[in-house]
């Protein structure tokens, strides 16, 4: 498909978004009777975090081990040992207890599997690598603002990115890290000046028009979609000034941008920019959400519980609809929060793996909610109408 240029939308007030993009959308009985995604669980695998799809591999963390599944049949799932990351001794030891795990917020938090079969994950305090044949991670970036990026990002030709994610409560400088060398080496691939964003929340590699997608936050003007070359000699804000351009999971598809806002300050909702730069509202979600993947021809994300004086829903959910009819935006799964304090133990979410999924699954990691408490799930996708 042809890179083609994207028009920078400046977001006007919430309430004047709301009836723009509400009269754009279909009646709501075209959404019915639009196909919509089923699910049916296929597995379950409690102690596991799903991380990234690599074809038909699925890669899932067991604290700082690295496992891998080949996905095909789900009653024959057989998962192998990769490789670990040798954490601090005490690491090793709040590892061990899950609820200790999620005080501490350890394991393995995002992960790339490049095209050599290197890996790059993120870690408490650390950008690891683990190349090809090998069977321990090794640190190549130690973390000194925050303690990890949400999401690292590789592209066909194997670049690796990711963002620097901080309180910043200074508004400070922000980097984007780049390597050219599988994980080798880091340096600064761009720089967002003083004053100008608060952190990065995503890097989205675009495949079909071979670009970056750039996820910032949190307020005013820091909340911005952005598109980049590769090299990031183009970069060019799409949405800005709004907190429904407060982002972290987006999804490219052939047609459009999909993605999910991210803020405690309003209604959150799901949103499409086709290539074109027509945005348009497709859902309102429940809370929340920070994790989109894509299944196919379908797109799906989640949310979290997030305690502010809008948000107030204490059920994680996983939305989902067909590409080829964006209306029928529909929560397909649902999580309540478990009892424990959620400033301390996290809260509820439904992790959904980034990579490229050749498969008819769905992968689910949930935290902090009834039953499933550090568990991924697998559903087999299918369509109804």
């Amino acid at each position: 498909m042809q890179d083609r240029d994207f028009v920078c939308v400046r977001l006007p007030a919430h309430s004047r978004i709301n009836k723009i993009l509400r009269e754009s959308q279909p009646a709501s009985l075209s959404r019915m009777n639009s196909p919509q995604p089923s699910l049916t669980l296929a597995a379950r695998f409690p102690r596991l975090r799903a991380l990234a799809w690599s074809g038909h591999h699925l890669y899932a963390s067991r604290g700082y081990e690295l496992l891998r599944a080949r996905i095909e049949d789900a009653r024959d799932i057989t998962w192998q040992s990769v490789a670990y990351f040798r954490p601090s001794p005490r690491r090793r030891l709040s590892a061990s207890n899950r609820f200790t795990a999620r005080i501490f917020r350890d394991g393995f938090h995002a992960l790339a599997v490049l095209p050599s079969g290197a890996i790059i994950g993120a870690v408490p305090g650390s950008i690891v690598t683990l190349g090809p044949g090998e069977s321990e991670f090794r640190q190549t970036h130690a973390i000194t603002r925050g303690t990890r990026p949400l999401h690292i990002t590789a592209t066909l030709g194997g670049a690796v990115f990711w963002g620097e994610y901080f309180d910043n409560a200074q508004r400070d400088e922000v980097h984007i890290y780049g390597s050219l060398d599988a994980g080798a080496t880091w340096t600064i691939a761009y720089t967002f000046p003083k004053g100008t964003i608060r952190h990065v929340h995503n890097i989205v590699h675009d495949s079909w028009g071979n670009f970056l997608w750039i996820l910032t936050g949190d307020y005013g003007d820091e909340c911005r979609i952005l598109r980049a070359s590769c090299d990031f000699s183009r970069v060019e804000i799409v949405m800005q000034g709004n907190q429904q351009a407060r982002a972290v999971a987006a999804v490219p598809t052939e047609d459009a941008l999909y993605f999910s806002s991210d803020t405690p300050l309003e209604p959150n909702h799901i949103y499409r920019l086709n290539r074109q730069g027509k945005l348009s509202q497709r859902a309102q979600i429940s809370s929340s959400s920070i994790y989109g993947c894509r299944v196919g021809g379908r797109v799906f994300f989640s949310t979290m519980i997030e305690p502010s004086e809008v948000n107030r829903d204490r059920t994680v959910r996983v939305y989902g609809a067909e590409v080829k009819s964006p209306d029928s935006w529909q929560p397909l799964l649902e999580w309540k929060k478990d009892p424990l304090p959620m400033r301390l133990f996290q809260y509820g979410n439904a992790f959904l793996p980034d990579g490229e999924n050749s498969t008819p699954f769905l992968a689910v990691s949930t935290i902090a909610v009834q039953s499933d408490d550090l568990c991924t799930s697998l559903y087999a996708v299918q369509s109804t109408t």
